[in-house]
């Protein structure tokens, strides 16, 4: 796998996120098709938080917590974000967060 153009499409993919919606590194990495890659979505989605056409803040872990928080300027800052997009947000974890989920294999196939 080259991690370039890896990393290239997790970010595409993280581009589709609709606003308001977050996803989860392991439903990008099923979605590319290396499911057992959470974490190298994870490496990715570090890198992103400085790119201003990724929306690094809509990828979160399996169970809706904020884990990149640190990556971000402040560690407030991811919270922040998806509060302004209509998320609630309480103790780094993300409420309904099921409601909130936008799963790319369901929404834009294979």
């Amino acid at each position: 796998m080259d991690k370039e153009s890896f990393f290239q499409d997790v970010y595409e993919v993280a581009k589709l996120i609709p606003r308001g919606r977050v996803t989860s590194y392991g439903a990008i990495a099923k979605y590319l098709g290396v499911a057992r890659s959470a974490r190298v979505v994870g490496w990715a989605m570090n890198g992103a938080v400085a790119k201003h056409d990724v929306p690094a803040h809509r990828v979160v872990n399996r169970i809706g917590l904020l884990t990149g928080k640190n990556h971000f300027q402040s560690p407030t800052r991811m919270k922040e974000l998806l509060e302004a997009e209509g998320i609630k947000v309480k103790n780094d974890q993300i409420i309904d967060f099921e409601k909130h989920f936008w799963d790319p294999l369901t929404e834009l196939g294979l």
